[in-house]
C-alpha cells in the first residue's frame, strides 16, 4: 500500500487531535473505502464515512468532538460483531479498510510514551477479496476479475476496418486460491465470459462497458508493460518465466499482474495461497459451450429471474452434500463442455456409482462430514486462520480416507458382505481412479493434526486451549507455571483474609491495577493503617489495596500467561506452515468436490427417470420423452408433466412450432436447450433417451424484455438479440426462439419472422426450434428444405379449451386468444364482446379474396408501381375508401386478416382508379 499522505489530507488534518490525525493519514491512503478505525472494542467511522455507514447499516449517527469548528460525525460497530456489519456493507457495494492497533496497550507509568497507539490498515475488504465464511456464500465462488484492454489492431490494408480490441482477463478466488486467465476479442465474447464467471468484483478501465455487471466495477488500475508483467507474474510462484506455466498473451499477463497486485494490496502486502496461473486461451472458452448472457437469463441456469437460486436449474439437479461440491456443480452448469472426451469421462464416473448403490451410499455418508478444505487453506494462508480451520483440514482428511474406502467398494477391494456377488470385474473409470489415488495422500498430516488439536477447540486462538495437552512439552510447562500461579493466588487470598481478619477479602485482577486486594467499604478502615498495604482505589462499595508481594505475583502470572499464549501461537504457526507446505491438499479438496458432484449425478440417474445421453461429433439431435426438470419439480403431486419428443436430425433440423399461449411452447423450447446444457455439462438429462451432436453455441430467446435504462424497447432488444444470433450461429449451434417479430405491426413482424426463419434454415443451417403465432409460416414447410411444422395440441370441449401440452405435427388453425383471456380472468363481458368481434372478422376474411401468395416468386424482383401523374391537385377521397379504412383496427388483426384487409383496400382503390381514368377520358373526348 502507498504510505504517502496526500496534500489534501495534510491540510484537512491541520488542528486535529493526535488520534484524528492518524485517521486522516489512513483515510488519505484509502479514499474510496470506508475506514473501520479500531478504538478499544469498537471500530469507529468518522465524517462522511460515518454518514454513509449509518444510513447503510441503520445504526445511530452521533458526534465526537469538533474539527475545523464543526462536530465530527461518528458511528461505530463492536469488534466482536464486525463480521455481520461488514457483510451488509459489502452487499451494498462498499469497500472497507480495516485499521487495527499495531502495538499492544500501554500501562501508565514512568517512561511510558503518551499519545495514541500506532495504527495501520491491515486489510482492504471488497466483494472480490473475502475469505471469512460469514461473508461468503458457501456454494458460490467469489471471483475477483481484472480486465485490460489492448489498443485496437488495424489491418495492413488502409481501407480495412480496425479489428476488435483484444481484452486480457484474469480472475482469482482469494478464498480457494483459483487463478485463471483468458483473452477475448469483442464485446460479445466479453459478455459471454462475464456471464459464465459471474464475478463478485471487476477491475476494469472506465472506457470498457460492462453492461449488466456495471454495479460490480471496482477501481480502474494501471496495467504494467507486457514484459514487466510477465516477469513479475512468475516471481510469486518461484518461476523464472511465465512460460513455465503455459502460453499467455501479453494482455493476459497484464491482467494477471493487475489482479495479483490488487489482492496483495488488499491483504496488506501479503499474498494468499494461490494456484499457478492457468490460461484458458483465446476466447476464454477453454472448450466450453458458448452461452451469452441473454441465454443464461432465459434458461435460469444458476439463478431464477428474481435473483434467487430457488427454481433454477442448479437447485433442481443439486444433490450435493458439501459446499465445494455445490460450487463445482455450479461451475459445470455455468460452463458446459464441447470436448467429447471430458464429457464422457464425467458420465463414466457417475454411471458406475449409479449402478452401485452400496458404494454411493457409503460415499455420500463419508462426504457429509467433509468441511471446506479450500477455504480453510485460504484463511490460513493470509494469517486469518483460526483453530477451526486447522480442524477443518483434519476432518477433511479423515473424510478423504473414508471416501477412498467407499471407492474401494466400487473397485471390488472392499468388504461387501457374504451375500454380495463377486467383486466388480471392470476397473474404475479414470476419473474415479485418479480421485481414489489422491485421497489417501494426507494421512500423515491428518495424524499430526489429530494429535495436536485439543478435543475442545476455542473459537479464537487468543482464548487459549487450541493445542492438546501432551503434544508440546514446553507448552505444557508454561501452562503448569501459569496454572500454579493461579493456585498461589487462591492460597494467598485465604492467608490475607485470616491475617487481616476480613472474611470477605478477595484478590481480584483489575485491567489497570493488576492483582489487588478488594474489601467492602466497611472493612477498609481497619486496613488503612497497615504499612504493608497501599490504597490504590476507593469506590462507593469497595476499597482496593496492593502489596509488594501481589505486584510481584502479578508480574510473574502475566509473564507466564503471555509465555503460554506465545508458545501456543508458535506451535499453531508451525502446524499451519506444515499444512500449507502439503502440496496435495488443494488436490484432495478438488477430488472430494468431484466425488460429491458425481454422487449427486448418480442419485439423479438412479431414480430411473433421467438418462445418460449419447454425445456425438455429428449434427444429430433427438430427445425421447423429454421433460423440463424445473417445471416438473414445481408441479404438485396431483399434476403430471407431459413429456415430448424432439427430433432435429439433419434432414429436419428446423422445427416450426405454432400454437396458442399457455399451451406449453415456451416450456418445450427451454427443455430442449436445458437438455443440451445438462448433457454437455456431463450430467444426466431429464428424458427417456437422448442423442445429441455436440453443440458449439446455444441461443435461447424465450420471453420478452425491455431495457429502459438504455432506451431500448422490447422490440429493439429482440432485434439486437436476433442480430447476434444471425451473426454468430453456425451449423453446430442450437437456436430456440419464441415470437420473433412481436412488438411491431403485423405485416412487419411477419416479414421479419419469415426472413429470420429462412436465414436460420439456409445461411446458418443450425438446429432450430422456431415458435411463432404467425401461422402463415407453416406454408414454408412445403418449400424450405429441412423445415418441419409442429403445433401444440389443443382440444375444445363444451366451449372450453383444453391444453394438452403435446407437440404434434401440423400447424395451428387458430390462436385461441379469447379462451386464454378468459383463463387469465378478463371480465366476462369483455370476453364475450371479443368472441363476437372475432366471429365477425373470421366471416369477413372467409368472404374476401384468396390469401396473398407469400411464398411464391422469391427469385423475381419486386414490381415497382409507376408514380402517379402530377396533376397539381389532390383528388378527394371517396367515402368507400374512408369507410373501409375506418373499419380496420390494426391491433386486433391476425396476419391473415391484415392481408385480406389489404386486398380489400387495393380493390377499392383499383375501382376508384378505373372510375377516374374513365372520367378523364370522357373529359378529353368532350
Amino acid at each position: 500500500m502507498n504510505d504517502d499522505v496526500t496534500p489534501d489530507a495534510v491540510r484537512s488534518a491541520e488542528g486535529a487531535s493526535p488520534a484524528m490525525a492518524q485517521w486522516f493519514a489512513l483515510k488519505a491512503r484509502n479514499p474510496d473505502a470506508l475506514l473501520f478505525f479500531r478504538m478499544g472494542d469498537f471500530y469507529e467511522l468518522f465524517f462522511a464515512d460515518a454518514e454513509a455507514a449509518a444510513a447503510a447499516l441503520d445504526i445511530a449517527l452521533t458526534a465526537r468532538g469538533r474539527h475545523a469548528g464543526e462536530p465530527i460525525a461518528m458511528c461505530g460497530v463492536p469488534v466482536a460483531a464486525a463480521q455481520a456489519y461488514l457483510a451488509r456493507l459489502i452487499r451494498r457495494g462498499f469497500r472497507v479498510a480495516i485499521a487495527e492497533q499495531t502495538e499492544p496497550a500501554r500501562k501508565p507509568g514512568p517512561g511510558v510514551p503518551k499519545g495514541p497507539l500506532s495504527r495501520d490498515v491491515v486489510r482492504l475488504v471488497t466483494a472480490g477479496t473475502l475469505t471469512e465464511d460469514e461473508l461468503l456464500e458457501p456454494g458460490r465462488p467469489s471471483l475477483l476479475l481484472a480486465l485490460v484492454q489492448a489498443p485496437a489492431r488495424r489491418s495492413a490494408r488502409p481501407d480495412a476496418a480496425a479489428s476488435p480490441p483484444v481484452i486480457g482477463a484474469a480472475w482469482i478466488d482469494v478464498s480457494t486460491g483459483l487463478f485463471e486467465t483468458a483473452s477475448v476479442s469483442g464485446a460479445g465474447a466479453l459478455a459471454e465470459l462475464l456471464g459464465r464467471l459471474d464475478p463478485a468484483e471487476i477491475l476494469a478501465p472506465a472506457s470498457l462497458p460492462l453492461g449488466e455487471f456495471e454495479p460490480r466495477r471496482g477501481a480502474a488500475p494501471l496495467a504494467p508493460a507486457p514484459l514487466v508483467a510477465r516477469q513479475r507474474l512468475a516471481e510469486p510462484f518461484g518461476a523464472a518465466s511465465l512460460d513455465a506455466f503455459g502460453s499467455f498473451t501479453d494482455e493476459e499477463a497484464m491482467a494477471g499482474m493487475v489482479v495479483l497486485d490488487y489482492v496483495r494490496d488488499s491483504q496488506a502486502g501479503q499474498l494468499p495461497r494461490l494456484s499457478r496461473p492457468s490460461s484458458q486461451g483465446a476466447g476464454g472458452s477453454g472448450g466450453l459451450l458458448g452461452l451469452d448472457p441473454a441465454t443464461r437469463a432465459s434458461l435460469e441456469l444458476l439463478r431464477s429471474r428474481d435473483g434467487t437460486t430457488e427454481h433454477s436449474l442448479f437447485a433442481c439437479v443439486a444433490r450435493t452434500v458439501t459446499a465445494p461440491g455445490s460450487r463445482m456443480l455450479a461451475g459445470w452448469i455455468a460452463g458446459p463442455l464441447t470436448d467429447l472426451d471430458r464429457i464422457v469421462a464425467r458420465q463414466d464416473g457417475w454411471s458406475v456409482l449409479a449402478g452401485d448403490p452400496t458404494c454411493t451410499s457409503a460415499l455420500r455418508q463419508a462426504l457429509r462430514g467433509a468441511p471446506d478444505i479450500a477455504r480453510a487453506l485460504g484463511r490460513l494462508s493470509v494469517g486469518r486462520g483460526q483453530p477451526r480451520d486447522l480442524a477443518a483440514l483434519r476432518d477433511g482428511l479423515f473424510a478423504a480416507r473414508e471416501a477412498a474406502a467407499a471407492l474401494d467398494l466400487a473397485a471390488g477391494h472392499g468388504d461387501r458382505g457374504a451375500d454380495r456377488a463377486a467383486a466388480i470385474h471392470s476397473p474404475l473409470p479414470e476419473l474415479l481412479k485418479r480421485a481414489r489415488g489422491i485421497l489417501r495422500d494426507g494421512t500423515a498430516l491428518e495424524t499430526l493434526l489429530a494429535a495436536a488439536l485439543s478435543p475442545d477447540l476455542p473459537a479464537r486462538l487468543e482464548d487459549g486451549g487450541t493445542i492438546a495437552t501432551g503434544f508440546d512439552g514446553e507448552l505444557d510447562a508454561e501452562r503448569a507455571l501459569r496454572d500454579d500461579s493461579r493456585r498461589v493466588i487462591a492460597g494467598l487470598q485465604m492467608q490475607y483474609a485470616q491475617a487481616f481478619g476480613v472474611a470477605s477479602l478477595r484478590i481480584r485482577h483489575h485491567a489497570q491495577l493488576g492483582y489487588v486486594i478488594e474489601v467492602p467499604v466497611a472493612a477498609a478502615a481497619q486496613l488503612k493503617g497497615r504499612p504493608e498495604l497501599v490504597l490504590r482505589q476507593g469506590t462507593a462499595s469497595a476499597a482496593r489495596f496492593s502489596t509488594d508481594e501481589l505486584a510481584d505475583l502479578d508480574r510473574r502470572i502475566g509473564e507466564a500467561a503471555d509465555r503460554t499464549l506465545q508458545r501456543e501461537r508458535l506451535v499453531f504457526g508451525s502446524l499451519v506452515a506444515q499444512a500449507l507446505a502439503h502440496a496435495t491438499l488443494p488436490t484432495i479438496a478438488e477430488a472430494l468436490a468431484l466425488l460429491d458432484v458425481l454422487q449427486s449425478c448418480a442419485g439423479i440417474a438412479a431414480s430411473g427417470r433421467w438418462c445418460r445421453p449419447v454425445l456425438t461429433d455429428d449434427a444429430s439431435f433427438r430427445l425421447e420423452q423429454a421433460r423440463h426438470p424445473v417445471v416438473e419439480a414445481a408441479l404438485t403431486r396431483t399434476d403430471r408433466f407431459t413429456p415430448n419428443d424432439c427430433d432435429l436430425s439433419p434432414d429436419r433440423r428446423v422445427m416450426l412450432l405454432t400454437g396458442p399461449n399457455m399451451a406449453g411452447k415456451s416450456t418445450f423450447l427451454r427443455q430442449a436447450a436445458i437438455a443440451v446444457v445438462l448433457a454437455q455439462a456431463g450430467l444426466p438429462v431429464a428424458a427417456d433417451a437422448a442423442r445429441i451432436g455436440v453443440v458449439d453455441r446455444l441461443f435461447s430467446r424465450v420471453g420478452a424484455a425491455d431495457d429502459l435504462a438504455r432506451g431500448r424497447s422490447t422490440f429493439m432488444v429482440e432485434m439486437i438479440e436476433t442480430a447476434a444470433i444471425l451473426h454468430l450461429a453456425g451449423p453446430r449451434s442450437l437456436v430456440v426462439v419464441d415470437e420473433i417479430g412481436r412488438g411491431t405491426s403485423t405485416l412487419d413482424g411477419l416479414a421479419i419472422a419469415w426472413a429470420v426463419l429462412e436465414s436460420l434454415a439456409g445461411a446458418q443451417r443450425c438446429r432450430t426450434i422456431f415458435a411463432t403465432h404467425f401461422h402463415e409460416l407453416g406454408e414454408l414447410a412445403e418449400t424450405l428444405p429441412g423445415l418441419c411444422a409442429h403445433t401444440m395440441s389443443v382440444r375444445e370441449w363444451k366451449g372450453q379449451v383444453v391444453f394438452r401440452h403435446e407437440v404434434v405435427k401440423g400447424v395451428a388453425g387458430r390462436s385461441w386468444g379469447v379462451h386464454v383471456a378468459r383463463l387469465a380472468g378478463v371480465p366476462e363481458p369483455v370476453v364475450r364482446r371479443a368472441g363476437r368481434l372475432l366471429a365477425s372478422l373470421e366471416k369477413t376474411r372467409a368472404a374476401s379474396r384468396p390469401p396473398l401468395p407469400l411464398f411464391a416468386g422469391l427469385d423475381e424482383p419486386e414490381p415497382v408501381d409507376p408514380p402517379p401523374p402530377d396533376t397539381g391537385t389532390t383528388a378527394p377521397r371517396p367515402d368507400a375508401l374512408g369507410h373501409a379504412l375506418g373499419a380496420i383496427d390494426p391491433d386486433q388483426l391476425t396476419p391473415r386478416e391484415a392481408l385480406d384487409a389489404l386486398y380489400r383496400l387495393k380493390a377499392i382503390f383499383a375501382a376508384m382508379h378505373d372510375v377516374a381514368v374513365a372520367a378523364d377520358g370522357d373529359a378529353l373526348r368532350s
